[in-house]
Parts: C-alpha cells; sequence; structure tokens
C-alpha cells in the first residue's frame, strides 16, 4: 500500500480502519497514515478530537508508531 491512497483503495477499506469511522475520515492502515492522521489532527472537528486521538494511539500502538503530540497526547485523556 502506497501512502497515498486513491477513492478506490479508500471505498475497499473497512469502517474499523479510520480514526473517525462513521465519518470514513482518517484512514489508518499502516504506520505512514498513522503519522499522517497525526500532522492532520488540528482539522478535526473540536468535538472530535477526543475520538480522534484515542483512535490514533491505538492505531499508532499497533503499528508500533510513537506519538510525543502533547496535544493528541491531551485530548486522548
Amino acid at each position: 500500500m502506497s501512502d497515498v491512497l486513491d477513492a478506490a483503495e479508500r471505498r475497499e477499506l473497512p469502517d474499523s480502519l479510520y480514526g473517525l469511522p462513521e465519518r470514513r475520515e482518517y484512514p489508518m492502515p499502516d504506520a505512514a497514515h498513522v503519522r499522517a492522521a497525526e500532522a492532520y489532527f488540528r482539522y478535526c472537528p473540536d468535538e472530535l478530537k477526543p475520538q480522534l486521538a484515542k483512535a490514533i494511539l491505538r492505531f499508532a500502538s499497533q503499528y508500533g508508531v510513537e506519538i510525543h503530540s502533547p496535544v493528541i497526547l491531551s485530548y486522548a485523556e
């Protein structure tokens, strides 16, 4: 899987691989996409940031990615 998902690849991903599954946003099928979700976290609506932060940490742990962002860590608490 490349670092960029095209529309067809995104459609094939199960909801469980998205940081916000009900909106199918922030896909995280691999470590590169976890890092991308971390980088784009600031664009997430404020009311959804706690949910996304927890998902980022869950996927990061699964793929061996260390998250050091104090903003994400604080939202995940």
